[in-house]
């Protein structure tokens, strides 16, 4: 998208005449309509709608004044969003590698459009990886007395560092409820299972003790319900008798490090909208 493009998101009741006012509001203001996507969910009433909108004319200030009318009418909750602002994405890492090194390179070559100012891990293990991309690590050892001053520090580390976003890269902590209720909606996780199944701990020795055919990740939003957060991205991989506990473990970080990027893409796109504990992921 252009330097002068920003993404528009709106959720409110669904009712007649939505998608003509606001089109006609863009088309009167000489904006370009890049992408448009639109939801309506009959279950719950709400409308949902996502526009990349390009060639604006008038400033931000200006826009916001004037939508602000439409959106009363309606309302709306929006956001507008320059494209041109890149989201800082703080990364937690514990001792697996996979899917920190994934979003690294994926960054690195440009695939990820985000600033990463820091990687935060209670290990040692990934410092020479990260430093390695010139990205700063920050290594907070944890034991079970010191957690609420390490999720303290982790707090001021994201405020020093205006992070939109926290990434729990396989991070295996569990995030106290205030820190949950600090950053709703910008704390990501990656689950190494396809949620609702097998939640908590060693969730592919639990699959295998199940004998499932198929094991999944699940790139989700972090609240203080334990692997229970809005889904955002979902896949699966075909397995069989054959596979031990441990192959799955290594047929499952392809799909996990999937998942998470292609989650996190859509989140830094502004391309997930939540509701209740759902999303509508207008991909």
């Amino acid at each position: 998208m252009q330097q002068n493009s920003y993404v528009l998101t709106i959720s409110c009741p669904d009712r007649v005449g939505i998608v003509a006012k606001v089109s006609t509001f863009l088309a009167e203001n000489d904006c370009m309509i890049a992408e448009a996507n639109h939801h309506a969910d009959r279950h719950t009433g709400q409308f949902f709608m996502r526009n990349e909108i390009t060639d604006i004319q008038m400033d931000e200030t200006a826009f916001r004044e004037a939508f602000s009318k439409i959106a009363d009418e309606f309302d709306m909750k929006w956001q507008l969003t320059a494209s041109s602002l890149k989201k800082r994405v703080l990364i937690m890492v514990s001792k697996q590698d996979h899917c920190l090194a994934d979003l690294l390179y994926r960054w690195s070559s440009g695939e990820i459009d985000c600033e990463i100012p820091c990687v935060i891990s209670n290990h040692l293990d990934m410092k020479g990886l990260v430093e390695w991309y010139g990205i700063p690590y920050l290594h907070i050892p944890v034991t079970p007395e010191n957690k609420p001053q390490v999720f303290d520090e982790v707090v001021n580390w994201v405020d020093h560092y205006q992070a939109d976003t926290i990434v729990l890269a396989r991070y295996m902590q569990i995030i106290p409820p205030a820190l949950c209720q600090k950053y709703p909606g910008q704390i990501i996780n990656i689950h190494h299972s396809f949620l609702p199944s097998f939640i908590g701990a060693k969730p592919y020795h639990q699959a295998y003790e199940r004998g499932v055919k198929l094991i999944g990740a699940t790139c989700h939003y972090v609240t203080e319900d334990l692997d229970a957060g809005p889904i955002i991205e979902q896949d699966v991989a075909r397995v069989s008798h054959s596979e031990s506990a441990e192959e799955m473990v290594v047929l499952g970080k392809d799909v996990e490090k999937n998942v998470l990027a292609r989650g996190l893409k859509y989140h830094l796109q502004d391309r997930v909208l939540v509701y209740g504990n759902k999303t509508v992921v207008f991909a």
